[in-house]
């Protein structure tokens, strides 16, 4: 089995770069989407094409998946043969945020074939993915994981949290602190600008304080420029936000401020705003203040 051969399901927003960085560092990068225009800028930079998910899986080391969501990635996997299709010993890195148990599920459906598994969700959004340096959160055993170390150090950052569910339970954190964030540096600029400050210059005034974030800085412009073109859909954030409040009722917890922010997204998706990047929750709260939506809206 060739090491440097690798499988890669799902060359959506995040999917097509993560999977260009492989191809451009001389992976031999099998690659498979369910909407094959969505390939075609792998193919031009010499990825193989699949007619099918389980083609992609044959004969490679490792198999990406970076589908929306746990259903999906259990479907593909399982039902389409992809995990029956490989060879034992070959590693599964699902890369999707899904919930705890869903990775630990799989894990153990992958055990069952000779086959190793990793959950690896990414923090980073589509900038990072162009940019190689997207925070990877890693659940699994030290010896898989020092096995796809230099595969994933293509992509980002990986770090070993612990066993397999780990990572998932790190990219719920992540998207705790993420949606809340935005939620709060949404009503800062709304207060803010209500109050007669120029956005672009609270912006700039905050840089370096302890105010200041990746959120401010990448998703405060985009609010500031009505720019709201996905890098991580909001959809995909009520997604995260609700797998957190259903861990942390198995748990036993009471978690209000995503309780909140979660109902902040539910109602912006009720609006059709479910496609538009997450920092767009900021059109949700000018709605409930009678406010235009954006510099040129009504």
């Amino acid at each position: 089995m060739d090491d440097r051969a690798i499988g890669f399901i799902g060359t959506g927003i995040m999917g097509e770069p993560m999977a260009l960085h492989l191809v451009k560092a001389s992976y031999r990068v099998k690659v498979w989407n369910r909407s094959p225009a969505k390939l075609l800028k792998l193919i031009e930079a010499g990825a193989e094409a699949c007619p099918s998910p389980a083609a992609a899986a044959r004969d490679v080391a490792f198999l990406i998946c970076m589908l929306s969501d746990g259903p999906t990635c259990d479907e593909v996997l399982f039902n389409e043969g992809v995990v029956a299709a490989m060879r034992p010993e070959a590693i599964v890195i699902v890369m999707s945020s899904i919930p705890v148990e869903t990775a630990v599920s799989e894990a153990r459906k992958c055990a069952e074939y000779g086959v190793r598994y990793l959950d690896a969700p990414v923090s980073g959004g589509q900038r990072g993915a162009q940019e190689a340096r997207l925070a990877i959160m890693v659940g699994g055993e030290q010896g898989d994981f020092e096995a796809a170390r230099e595969l994933l150090s293509v992509m980002g950052r990986p770090v070993l949290i612990g066993p397999v569910g780990s990572g998932q339970l790190a990219k719920i954190a992540n998207q705790m602190i993420v949606a809340s964030t935005i939620a709060t540096v949404s009503e800062a600029f709304l207060l803010a600008e209500r109050g007669g400050a120029d956005l672009a210059k609270l912006r700039e005034a905050l840089t370096g304080g302890f105010a200041d974030s990746t959120i401010l800085q990448q998703h405060g412009r985009r609010m500031i420029e009505n720019d709201f073109q996905p890098g991580g859909p909001a959809k995909w954030q009520l997604k995260d936000t609700h797998t957190a409040l259903a861990l942390a009722k198995s748990l036993g917890l009471s978690l209000p401020g995503v309780n909140l922010v979660d109902s902040l997204f539910e109602s912006m998706i009720a609006h059709g705003d479910g496609d538009l990047d997450h920092s767009a929750l900021i059109r949700e709260l000018r709605r409930r203040n009678n406010l235009p939506l954006g510099p040129q809206e009504k």
